[in-house]
């Protein structure tokens, strides 16, 4: 194997050529030229961010993975648009240029720079226009440095990663980063609470990963994450979030997974611990310790790639130590627990068309001041989303070298409870199911 320094050094030279262009990042045309394979060989549903088993393969060897000696062109672009309408107007004040309901939009439009060096170094930066916030920021970030070998007789796949989300790195769509749905609208009504894993971090932070896939069954890594400073964020469009990392953040990620011919497997587990200053204020001397716990499971069946169907599980408990959101008077108790529950279904014809069923769940304690926006004082949540959609040309290596793709799709968000209850949640007469949302959305790639 390379030395942990060379691999250092490769990471920190891609950095240095892509951080001034840097939400998920989904299919990245620029990967179909530099393979020589249309999007249906590495996503499902010929379109991302779903990942095929030699998705994910790619994903775990640096998007190193070439097809021939030619130089490629690593610049790509997307855009997704919207047309939404809830079951009843919404009585929040809508954002900037936008009614009460029936909305289009431009939701994002996003330019990556993706690609390989050689076959050590590789990644993606993507920096996005958000059409709704009428703002650009960085968005996904993952440069990678790999190396293969063996080590006590048992082949292993290793590499670092610099990326800035928990869990960005991951090559299953379990984690929250890669989690169902895979789009979705600023525009669209939305819980106001979710475990720090679940997003709440991402753009905000930088972390360093070491992974190693074992035999290719056993799938180890260790991350840490800290936050930039605050010119730093400021400069790429974007800020602090729910608070700053006091010192770095740990996260451990392990999983089993197994290809049996068609049917693919996957069982892990997550661990994340951010010591937060809320805001980032470090004035009360104290600061919010959050340890988030999961577990998760994924099966895929792809057959002959005219049928593909799979299932996705997420479980993750948090336990939030409020220390400092305390003393500000922003929560009841020093402790209060949150759960989140995800589970996800989908069948995709000729890896074409198809659809996804999808059950989310959150639940946790009772916080009159933490959750002050509901008249309950919790934080639960629950509700279905299905989708149907269908890609173009996906399987399409004809046009412009695979790259131009597109996808159409048909979004329902059903709520059966929003923000700590079913009727009424926020005292003001407003029922969960108001917030049921049919969203139609275009998405293209180039």
């Amino acid at each position: 194997m390379r030395s942990v320094s060379s691999w250092i050094i490769g990471v920190g030279m891609l950095a240095a050529v892509t951080a001034a262009l840097t939400t998920s990042a989904e299919a990245v045309p620029a990967f179909a030229e530099q393979t020589g394979q249309p999007c249906s060989a590495c996503h499902v549903g010929a379109f991302g961010p779903q990942l095929t088993p030699f998705g994910r393969a790619f994903k775990l060897g640096g998007y190193t993975m070439r097809a021939g000696d030619q130089f490629t062109n690593p610049v790509s672009a997307m855009a997704i648009m919207s047309f939404l309408n809830t079951a009843k107007d919404q009585a929040a004040p809508p954002a900037p240029h936008y009614g009460v309901n029936n909305n289009a939009t431009i939701d994002q439009i996003s330019l990556f720079i993706a690609g390989g060096i050689d076959d050590t170094f590789g990644g993606f930066s993507q920096f996005t226009y958000d059409g709704v916030g009428r703002a650009f920021s960085w968005d996904n970030l993952d440069l990678r440095a790999v190396t293969s070998g063996t080590w006590l007789n048992v082949p292993v796949q290793a590499g670092l990663s610099l990326n800035n989300a928990p869990g960005m790195q991951d090559v299953w769509n379990t984690i929250p980063a890669w989690g169902f749905p895979y789009t979705k609208s600023n525009l669209a009504p939305a819980p106001a609470e979710a475990t720090i894993f679940d997003g709440r971090l991402a753009q905000h932070v930088l972390g360093f990963t070491a992974y190693a896939d074992w035999d290719s069954h056993v799938y180890t890594e260790a991350s840490f994450y800290w936050s930039p400073g605050r010119h730093f964020l400021s400069t790429l469009g974007s800020g602090e979030g729910v608070g700053r990392i006091t010192d770095v953040a740990p996260y451990l990620r392990v999983a089993w997974h197994d290809d049996r011919g068609d049917d693919n497997y996957e069982i892990g587990a997550f661990f994340f611990r951010p010591d937060l200053y809320p805001g980032g204020d470090p004035t009360t001397g104290t600061s919010d310790l959050y340890t988030d716990l999961g577990v998760d499971a994924s099966y895929q069946y792809t057959g002959d790639n005219s049928s593909i169907y799979g299932a996705n599980l997420r479980y993750t408990y948090e336990h939030q130590h409020l220390a400092a959101t305390t003393i500000l008077g922003g929560a009841t108790n020093l402790n209060d627990n949150l759960n989140e529950l995800n589970v996800d279904a989908s069948y995709y014809w000729q890896n074409e068309i198809g659809g996804t069923v999808g059950f989310f769940d959150s639940w946790g304690t009772s916080d009159p001041l933490l959750y002050g926006a509901s008249a309950t004082g919790k934080p639960d949540s629950a509700g279905f989303i299905v989708q149907v959609d269908g890609t173009a040309f996906g399987r399409d290596m004809e046009i412009l070298d695979g790259r131009f793709n597109v996808r159409l799709g048909l979004q329902y968000t059903a709520y059966t409870r929003f923000d700590g209850g079913t009727t009424n949640y926020d005292g003001a007469g407003t029922n969960a199911s108001d917030n049921n949302t049919l969203r139609v959305f275009l998405w293209t790639a180039l």
